[in-house]
């Protein structure tokens, strides 16, 4: 097999080939390889600046670690989605004081609230290639060797960046482990929510709009970056002042029309286009069949076992917000794959890449890797399986703390260089939020329902997916009712003191032995688990040490082979920054529908019922009615624009981009996509994939006319 040579030759062939379609998650470097086409769509401003990560407009742009964000004034002012922050809004609530219901803004920086725990704002201050040291030697290495020594050495280039304070660095793989890239990112610890609309504008549609057009949803919410006096990266402290970025977007107020230039800047989470036809047939023939049942079910649960107006359900509705957002997304991913023939399209893919690789004698090293890594998904698919509802059956909210605590106690015995990720000095801040945060989104009733949903599945699986080390501890038999179940989970609940918060931070600092003599059930059956589940983590380790040396082969076979027909290889979305470019665009997905690119104010009141989730405030449903669009009416909609679709290439991890204009300013948030674009997830499809946004325009009005925001208009530097 080819080793550092093919390594380069795969990321010269991805720089050099020329573009067929918008298609693509490009990296920034990338950029100025593809100006001409970014020239002719529209971009008005220098290619080369969108590579600079530090200079204008991508310094602006910053992570959440799960969404994205960008800074749209001189004072630490952040904007994203407000399911970005809802997570905030709702850590900040209760039944009497519901911010989800009632919306929450501070006029003053004194009003402002902390953020949930672990609240992050990354911003990118350096980036650089470590492929040579990450990669040298690896190929000759055993896969457990393999495994270990590229971890090894990714937390030691890791622990190199963090030695500068306050700053949070990932070294990132691309292209399938053929590419890795040190990310130095600043760590800002303090964040403030400062504004988030009610549901009723912000989740305006909620469940029965997610994923849909036409779109009516104000998904927007504003957060703040506070450091200390001096600058630097601090923790909460009321002496902590706002942040000063380098660089701040402006904000349109005239915003767009069809046919427009727009781009989108953020971090979208993952995509699947190059999976093999394995990993495709077993996620979309079992695993996400699967889940649909399972998640429906889970949703059911928690809304019995939690009445809505209930503590329970203020602690639970991001849960269920994701619950429900997850259920949709999958129901999408299976039609689409139905829609487009997704599993034959990628067996003719593999069937195409295979009469390539034959018809040259020298690419027949592609061949075994390909041959190997199929084989290898094979495998890891049935281990997936025999391991589902197991890991379902473990993730009650207390025994996944045991297990995290003991977990911890363990690794505190290695030198810290040598921990598993998750459990380092490093980690420990969001360790203890962590700990910290379960208070707010954790009822013993509602999570003893749950387990008791997932061990009724669980103990209908055949012998070979059970686990006979859990189902001793647990004491569960065929013999075992409902009500003798009910009872045993009751005595776990009973008997733990994990529910208490000081317990859990204390336990931080136990060594094994003494988590071990605790008389908690919940800790007992981590302990009795902790062998079995290293073992299943082995397992997986070594399989990821066999990918390590199989799938750069793979990507390189498919990124010469796409460039055969000059089309243009990029890496799937792995969390790191990447841009996606094309046009505000309506669409027709299938035969007799045809989606406008625009929607509006007037729609909200058609729409508009008085219950969840059509329930738009008074207030907003007043300004409609009397037509007081201000400045920010459309001539070329005839109102105030709310949403609008553009081709973007996009993905989950997108939430909150910066939707720019050609000049670079922002002219909207990316949100979602459509029901039918889902599936580009694992095969990008032009004619049906479709992002959508919230307006700028529509953000500035509620901002302006319903929620009395001006204060916050006058922050930002908005322009016309």
């Amino acid at each position: 097999m080819r080793k550092t040579a093919t390594v380069a030759a795969l990321l010269a062939c991805a720089a050099s080939a020329p573009i067929a379609a918008k298609e693509g998650m490009f990296t920034p470097d990338q950029l100025p390889e593809i100006a001409e086409d970014l020239r002719a769509t529209g971009l008005e401003i220098d290619a080369e600046a969108l590579s600079d990560l530090t200079g204008f407009p991508m310094g602006a742009i910053v992570s959440l670690g799960g969404c994205s964000a960008s800074f749209v004034s001189e004072v630490g002012l952040v904007v994203t989605n407000h399911h970005c922050a809802r997570g905030s809004v709702q850590f900040n609530s209760t039944a009497e004081n519901n911010y989800l219901e009632n919306g929450f803004l501070a006029k003053t920086f004194t009003e402002e609230l902390p953020a949930a725990p672990g609240s992050r704002i990354y911003v990118t201050t350096a980036l650089s290639d470590v492929t040579d040291r990450v990669r040298d030697g690896i190929d000759t290495m055993s896969p457990t060797e393999r495994y270990d020594a590229i971890e090894q050495r990714r937390k030691d280039i890791t622990a190199e960046c963090e030695e500068k304070a306050g700053y949070r660095c990932q070294v990132a793989s691309f292209y399938g482990g053929a590419q890795y890239k040190l990310i130095e990112r600043l760590e800002i610890r303090d964040v403030r929510i400062v504004y988030a609309p009610a549901d009723s504008i912000g989740k305006y549609g909620g469940d029965i709009d997610n994923w849909m057009w036409p779109r009516h949803t104000g998904d927007f919410a504003f957060y703040r970056a506070y450091v200390a006096p001096d600058g630097s990266a601090a923790d909460y402290s009321e002496d902590n002042v706002p942040y000063q970025p380098e660089h701040h977007l402006k904000v349109s107020a005239s915003g767009l029309k069809e046919g427009d230039f727009v781009m989108a800047a953020g971090y979208p989470g993952s995509t699947s286009r190059y999976a093999t036809l394995a990993e495709v047939e077993n996620t979309f023939s079992w695993s996400y069949p699967t889940y649909v049942t399972l998640v429906n079910d889970w949703i059911d649960t928690i809304e019995e076992a939690a009445p809505e107006g209930s503590d329970a359900r203020v602690k639970y509705e991001s849960l269920l917000a994701s619950l429900n957002n997850f259920e949709k997304n999958t129901r999408g991913q299976l039609e689409g794959a139905r829609r487009v023939g997704l599993v034959e399209r990628r067996a003719e893919r593999e069937e195409a890449l295979a009469a390539w690789i034959a018809a040259d004698e020298s690419r027949a090293a592609y061949g075994e890797a390909i041959a190997g890594l199929q084989a290898l998904s094979e495998e890891s698919a049935t281990a997936a399986r025999q391991a589902f509802w197991y890991n379902f059956a473990t993730r009650p909210t207390l025994l996944s703390t045991a297990q995290r605590l003991y977990r911890l106690a363990h690794e505190r015995q290695k030198d810290n260089a040598l921990r598993d990720p998750g459990f380092q000095e490093r980690d420990m801040t969001f360790f203890r939020q962590g700990m910290q945060a379960i208070d707010r989104r954790y009822d013993a009733s509602v999570d003893k329902a749950q387990w008791l949903l997932f061990l009724d599945t669980y103990m209908d699986e055949p012998a070979a997916n059970r686990v006979a080390v859990f189902d001793e501890a647990l004491g569960l038999t065929d013999e075992l009712d409902e009500a003798a179940l009910s009872a045993k989970l009751d005595a776990y609940y009973a008997g733990t003191t994990l529910g208490d918060v000081d317990t859990r931070l204390a336990l931080m600092e136990a060594t094994p032995a003494e988590l071990e003599a605790l008389d908690d059930p919940f800790m007992q059956l981590a302990v009795a688990l902790y062998d079995y589940e290293r073992g299943l983590e082995a397992e997986g380790e070594e399989r990821a040490g066999r990918a390590q040396a199989l799938r750069p082969a793979y990507m390189e076979a498919i990124t010469q082979w796409q460039r055969s027909q000059g089309l243009q290889t990029y890496p799937d979305a792995n969390s790191t920054l990447r841009v996606t470019y094309g046009t505000v665009r309506g669409g027709s997905p299938e035969d007799g529908i045809e989606y406008l690119p625009f929607t509006t104010l007037e729609g909200i009141l058609e729409k508009d019922t008085g219950e969840y989730p059509f329930n738009a405030p008074e207030r907003e449903l007043q300004e409609i009615r009397e037509k007081d669009y201000g400045k920010y009416y459309s001539p070329e909609v005839g109102s105030v624009p709310v949403n609008f679709l553009s081709d973007l290439d996009s993905t989950g991890g997108n939430s909150g981009s910066a939707t720019l204009n050609a000049r670079a300013e922002l002219v909207g948030l990316l949100f979602d996509g459509t029901f039918e674009s889902v599936n580009s997830d694992w095969d990008f499809d032009p004619r049906t994939t479709r992002t959508i946004h919230v307006d700028t325009r529509y953000m500035l009005w509620v901002m302006d006319k319903v929620d009395g925001a001006q204060g916050l208009i006058e922050e930002m530097d908005v322009v016309d």
